[in-house]
This record gives C-alpha cells, structure tokens and sequence, in this order.
C-alpha cells in the first residue's frame, strides 16, 4: 500500500525529487495520459535499488519512464508510483573508445558525445527520441544501425535490488526486442565500444541522418515514433499506404499523411482516440493484406 509521506522521506534521504500526483502528459512524447500516484526523478543506481526494494516489499504498482518516447499512457493515468530516469540521472564519460551513459541520458546527447570525443559507431542513431537505456531496452535502431552493434555491457537492478552487470551476449537482443523487455531487470547504465573516428565526418552523417528525419517523419506533432513494428516480409507504412490509410483520423488521432507509419496527435488526442485508430488500421490492414501489425508502443498498465 501506498504511504505518501513515508515515500516522500525515502526521497529526501536519497536527493531524490518526488511529484505526488503528477500528470504523465509532459513525460511523454505524444502528449496526453492521466496522473500517476508520485513521480521520482531517480539519481543514481543505488537511489533507483532502494526505491525498487521499497516498491515492491510494499507491492506498489511501478513503471519506469525516460524520454517517454514509445510509450502510451491511459486516459486515467497510472495507479502507482514512476521512477524518471531523465536529466538527474544522465551522466556520460568516455575511457579510450568506450563511453558509458547512465540510463537517463538522453541518446541524441550520447550521439553528440561520442562525436565531440572522435568516436564512430552511432551516428546513424542520432535524432532517435528516446534515452540510452530505453534505446538499450528496445533495441532502437534507424538507417542500417542497431543499439546491439555497439553495447558490450549494461548495468542492471535484479528483481532482488541488486545492481549486477551483464554482458552483450546475455542480452538477447534482436528487432525492437531484448532480455530486459521480458524479465523485470531495470537497466541503470549502459557501456558502448566505438572507434576512433574524424569528428567532422561524423558530424556530417549526424546532419545527413536529422535531414532525412524532419524531410519524411512527422516530427512537427506529437508522436510515439514509429507506431507499428516491422511485420517480416514487408514495411508497417508500406501496408497501411497500400490500404489507403493515409490521413484517417479517431478524434485528435490521425494516420499521418507525411508518414503512414506514424499515429500523430494533432494537439487534442487522447490515449482512447489512439488507441482506438490503431485498431481499425489493424483490422483494415489484416483484412485487406493478411498482415497483422502490431503495435511498437509500449502501453503504461
């Protein structure tokens, strides 16, 4: 059960910022959701142990949130407590051509990071709205490149609370996927090997890669990036183009016309409306093509 006032002290004993009943809207990227019971701004692994210890020897509902960039939150919130892995909790330091980001910082910042240093290997990442560890969880990936082609190892919290590592080859990563997504393991850090590289010519791929982003993809509105996963054998906006789905719209939800494989919020959607789209493209593609799409978004319950 939860007790404010006893997990309000937990935070001051630990530095940690804590919002009770706080709107989830501004947490994530397509912006709407209801509150949650407390959000903690989480700022450091042991910070992030103790308020899992906490959470679950008192069986409080939890979720963690960076960037909120693939994530969708109900209409009437979430009942229970968010740990924020954002900018409190974002350091990044390189070691020859290593670079270890804690979870929190942001994937675009490691990107210019790695670049600043002379370091090659992400730049294909950049503009990726999302933190390292979310990108690690997922295993994000744009433009031929993968989290998985560069991470050697991950620091974690086990179900237990304690802070273990785990190297690349335990990680089960795969498309959009990775051990982390399955087993209830909090990432807190994330190390990554890159190689020497001229900062300038990386700088110029950074560009090229923001260049094609803002020339094809919504960025304009609010979005969860892209809405669908890739079915095998074919492309999510491909499919929902062939069925003309362009521009179709549930409420302040629509089927972006610059990119089909967008759900984008034209400024008043709610999670009902999109969710509510997402499920006509999905009968609309399956009965028209025989593909069933599933969403990449990860829903907040």
């Amino acid at each position: 059960m939860l007790n404010i006032e006893e997990l309000t002290g937990l935070c001051s004993e630990l530095g940690c910022r804590i919002t009770p009943e706080c709107s989830l809207r501004e947490y994530i990227t397509f912006r709407f959701g209801g509150t949650c019971r407390a959000l903690i701004s989480v700022n450091s692994a042991e910070s992030a142990a103790k308020l899992l210890r906490y959470v679950r020897d008192n069986s409080i509902r939890f979720g963690i949130l960076g960037r909120g960039s693939n994530v969708i939150v109900p209409d009437d919130g979430f009942d229970g407590v968010i740990l924020l892995f954002g900018s409190d909790f974002a350091h990044i330091e390189t070691n020859g051509n290593k670079m270890k980001c804690e979870a929190g910082a942001l994937l675009a910042s490691a990107c210019v990071h790695a670049q600043q240093s002379g370091l090659t290997g992400m730049e294909n990442l950049f503009g990726i709205p999302g933190t390292v560890g979310g990108a690690l969880y997922m295993n994000a990936g744009a433009y031929g490149s993968e989290i998985k082609d560069i991470v050697i190892s991950a620091e974690y919290i086990d179900l237990d609370g304690t802070i273990k590592t785990m190297n690349s080859e335990e990680m089960d990563l795969s498309y959009r996927h990775s051990t982390f997504s399955e087993s209830g393991q909090v990432i807190t850090s994330v190390t990554l090997e890159l190689a020497e590289g001229d900062p300038d010519a990386i700088k110029e791929v950074m560009t090229e890669c923001m260049a094609k982003r803002s020339s094809k993809q919504p960025l304009e509105y609010p979005s969860a990036g892209s809405t669908f996963k890739r079915p095998e054998g074919n492309y999510a906006s491909l499919l929902i183009d062939q069925c003309g789905l362009k521009g179709l719209t549930c409420g302040g939800a629509m089927v972006s016309e610059k990119h089909s494989g967008f759900v984008i919020n034209k400024g008043y959607a709610t999670c009902a409306d999109v969710l509510e789209l997402c499920d006509k493209v999905k009968n609309i593609v399956k009965e028209k093509t025989g593909y069933i799409l599933e969403l990449e978004p990860v829903i907040l319950k």
